[in-house]
Parts: C-alpha cells; structure tokens; sequence
C-alpha cells in the first residue's frame, strides 16, 4: 500500500459533509477533506435502482491513519453502507507529503 491516501466517501447533504470532513480533521484521521457537490449517484440498493443528491468528501491522509478514519466514517456516518474508497496517492510534492505526515501525526 502507498504511504499516502486519498479517500472518498459521499452523503445525501452539503451540512453532512462539512461535518464528516470536520471531524476527521478536527481528529487529525485526514490532513484536510474537500467537499464536492451536489453530484447525482445512481445506483442499485435492495433490488431497485435509486437517483440522489449527493456531496462527496475527499479526505487525503496517511496510510497509517486509514484503519481509524475509515471506523471513524462508519461511526458517523448515517448510511446503512458508506461508501469508503481509498485511492493510493503514488507521487506528490514533498512539501505537501510533509504536511500530511505532520497534520495526521498528532
């Protein structure tokens, strides 16, 4: 796994998303989170094909943090099933990789 991460979830509003991106921070599991939306999801849930209103949180963080930041998404998060997706973050100024060690190590 990649020392860096980027990880994706999505809530059905704007308010929701500025808490799950605020606490994570706040908790130093992500060194930020940028909020996208609204965006519209399509998808399959129990057997029927469902359209929402979205807003996506993209947390960048360590992949030491993952582990507590996903529990930390699936605390408080409101879905049945986030969805929590990390993509490896493979090259980055070392700058910006340095502050995302110093933002997610406290």
């Amino acid at each position: 796994m990649a020392d860096y991460l980027a990880v994706l979830t999505t809530t059905d509003s704007g308010g929701k998303a500025q808490s799950l991106a605020a606490t994570a921070v706040e908790k130093h599991l992500a060194a930020c989170a940028q909020i996208d939306g609204p965006v519209t999801s399509v998808y399959r849930w129990e057997g029927k094909i469902e359209t929402d209103t979205e807003w996506r949180v993209l947390y960048k963080t360590t992949a030491a943090r993952y582990d507590e930041l996903a529990a930390h998404i699936k605390a408080v998060h409101d879905y049945d099933t986030p969805e929590i997706i990390a993509t490896p973050i493979t090259k980055g100024s070392d700058e910006y990789l340095a502050w995302l060690d110093s933002e997610t190590s406290a």
